[in-house]
């Protein structure tokens, strides 16, 4: 009887012990600090941003153009995959007057009947200006950046009234760069709606999205694989007074850690969905009125978020993330016009319909 006495009280203290060590090893997984989370999730969104910034594709989405033909030109036009579809190679084109030649004009076509081929040199899309201008360098220019459209439409009448696609995977030296996907809408009845990504060779993707109606919703997300990196969402109802509208609610997501602000100023802090009632949060915004604004706000632009924490010290989202807040930026307005797919392919597309 002592014996199993023994028995039974030595396997209590063993379930004890053992109970011990997985609540041990449990506290070991339990949701991690504010400030370690925060800290870990900006040093792997830095790591993303060095491996996206050394993608030849960034090279492209770097390209900025303060004009766009929409905004300034009335036209209307229905171009499908079928009316521009071939393969076209950029040629120097040695003429004088060649700023004013239809940019078709740069270029020579081989049939394709599936999809629409451009390849060109990557340096002449480095300065939009240049696409129509010759210079002596042109000549010893390699067709080292190819695009590959599968899918395209556009379908335009007004500025409030377009179906845009285009679906293009983008090669840089013989080498898959990565791959665009737009889809633009805009009509009189159904508002607009737009998607815009771009998935890098080495895995990971950045989108936006933008959908309007009350309130407007829009988006903007850096992904590796299917984890999410760094994410913006921005809840607007409609104002008057603002292109954009006013803000109703911003949330932010840095791998484990999210912050929402809502319309009367109250924040939450999440780390692993978990609320952080002592997380103290100052939102910085760089304008005049916060509320009233012509554009969205964005840790990209215009935006800073001061964080106090746990033990006492403070720290601000822009030191956090640091240098390449300036690349998560560029990804930023890149995704809302993608210049380089406008300036090339609808161009050439135009040129095609028009017959000129």
């Amino acid at each position: 009887m002592k014996s199993l006495a023994f028995k039974f009280s030595s396997f209590i203290l063993l379930s004890v012990f053992v109970l011990s060590c997985t609540k041990t090893a449990d506290d070991s997984s339990s949701p991690s600090s504010l400030k370690d989370a925060l800290t870990s999730g900006t040093q792997k969104l830095n790591t993303a941003m060095t491996d996206i910034a050394s993608n030849q594709a960034f090279k492209l989405l770097s390209i900025s153009n303060p004009t766009t033909l929409k905004a300034a030109t009335v036209y209307s036009v229905n171009i499908p995959l079928s009316l521009v579809a071939g393969v076209y190679n950029f040629k120097a084109l040695k003429n004088e007057e060649s700023e004013h030649y239809p940019l078709i004009k740069f270029f020579t076509k081989t049939p394709d009947a599936s999809k629409m081929v451009i390849n060109m040199p990557l340096a002449k899309l480095k300065n939009l200006h240049d696409l129509r201008e010759y210079h002596k360098a042109d000549s010893s220019l390699t067709n080292n950046l190819s695009m590959s459209v599968t899918e395209y439409y556009n379908n335009y009448n007004s500025y409030r009234d377009f179906d845009y696609s285009n679906v293009a995977a983008i090669t840089i030296d013989n080498a898959l760069a990565g791959s665009l996907d737009i889809k633009s809408l805009k009509s009189p009845t159904l508002g607009t709606q737009y998607a815009s990504q771009f998935a890098f060779s080495n895995g990971y993707t950045a989108k936006y999205k933008y959908t309007s109606g009350d309130p407007i919703v829009s988006s903007f997300t850096i992904l590796k694989a299917a984890s999410v990196l760094y994410e913006e969402t921005l809840l607007t109802i409609k104002n008057d007074t603002a292109r954009f509208g006013r803000e109703h609610q911003y949330s932010l997501v840095i791998g484990d850690v999210k912050l929402v602000k809502k319309a009367d100023r109250t924040y939450a802090v999440y780390v692993k969905n978990v609320l952080q009632p002592k997380a103290v949060v100052s939102f910085i915004d760089k304008d005049d009125d916060d509320d009233y604004d012509d554009d969205e706000h964005s840790i990209c632009d215009k935006r800073d978020i001061q964080i106090t924490f746990e033990d006492g010290t403070t720290s601000t989202l822009s030191t956090l993330i640091g240098q390449t807040i300036t690349d998560i930026s560029t990804l930023f307005k890149s995704l809302h016009q993608v210049y380089y797919a406008a300036s090339v392919a609808d161009w050439i597309g135009y040129d095609i319909y028009y017959k000129r």
